[in-house]
């Protein structure tokens, strides 16, 4: 996988990478630069930014909507040794919806499944998530395991 992100558009929609220096100072609350729009940072983003910050993998994309950030996603960690690799998202709760994650995962899962190495992208979501295995499935996900409290769904590269 690449070793920094490239910037995505949707119809919609702007992905713009996030540094590891600009991840580090999100966690701080330190948001100078950014334009939050409502609900944003919400309660995952901080975890998200600080697990890609502490492993050093590229950290994220903030998602924009009229210059104004309404979400960020990214990956759990580079890709494992079967070319997988874990997919999160998250949308501050005024945006969502509106079919804006469908947006995101379709976008970051297909830059992903286009990286040297990448054969499947997972992601894991509460069983009782409805709304995000919605977006999953929209996405071309499949689902691939299930226990009582998680779903488990992954995209492979055709």
């Amino acid at each position: 996988m690449a070793d920094q992100f490239d910037p995505l558009d949707t119809p919609r929609l702007h992905l713009e990478p996030v540094s590891p220096d600009v991840a580090v100072a999100i966690v701080a609350g330190d948001l100078r630069g950014l334009q939050p729009g409502e609900g944003w940072p919400h309660s995952d983003t901080k975890d998200g930014m600080a697990l890609a910050a502490k492993h050093g993998h590229p950290a994220a994309w903030l998602v924009t909507l009229d210059g104004r950030v309404i979400g960020d996603c990214g990956t759990h960690g580079p890709v494992d040794g079967a070319g997988a690799v874990e997919i999160g998202y998250g949308l501050a709760h005024p945006y969502r919806g509106q079919g804006f994650g469908t947006e995101v995962v379709l976008a970051m899962s297909a830059w992903l499944l286009a990286q040297p190495g990448v054969v499947s992208v997972r992601a894991r979501t509460l069983a009782a998530n409805v709304a995000s295995r919605r977006v999953l499935e929209k996405s071309g996900f499949k689902m691939t395991g299930a226990s009582a409290t998680e779903s488990i769904y992954e995209r492979r590269r055709r």
